[in-house]
């Protein structure tokens, strides 16, 4: 059986993670995995709701017992694995080089209107 501080633990110790690798904060677990969105996979986002479920069961001891242990350190190793595996270095560049494409492709595409605009003027 997980106990209120087992989860409590885990729950912390993914938080982290998250702020490290993703920077992303939260009070809690829900509100990170909330705050993270589509930068995580499907997958492990359905493990962060198994978790953030177990979590919330856990604070009953009553409701604690139906909490499958098994099954919340499949979901755990999971995430945490993931969330171990991100290159925060490549995150970084991948999206400098995102936004530095997304300017340039306005760019080329104002000058291109701007020529266009001038061609259907007369001017050039």
């Amino acid at each position: 059986m997980i106990t209120d501080k087992d989860m409590a633990a885990k729950s912390r110790k993914l938080r982290g993670l998250m702020q490290q690798k993703l920077d992303v904060r939260g009070r809690d677990l829900r509100q990170s995995l909330r705050r993270a969105g589509r930068r995580l996979p499907r997958g492990v986002r359905k493990s962060g709701a198994a978790l953030m479920r177990a979590e919330m069961l856990a604070h009953n001891p009553k409701t604690a017992r139906q909490i499958d242990a098994e099954q919340v350190q499949q979901d755990y190793d999971k995430l945490y694995n993931h969330l171990h595996t991100i290159d925060v270095d490549e995150v970084r560049k991948s999206r400098l080089l995102s936004i530095t494409g997304a300017i340039v492709a306005n760019i080329i595409l104002v000058a291109v209107l701007f020529i266009v605009w001038l061609w259907w003027r007369g001017y050039v």
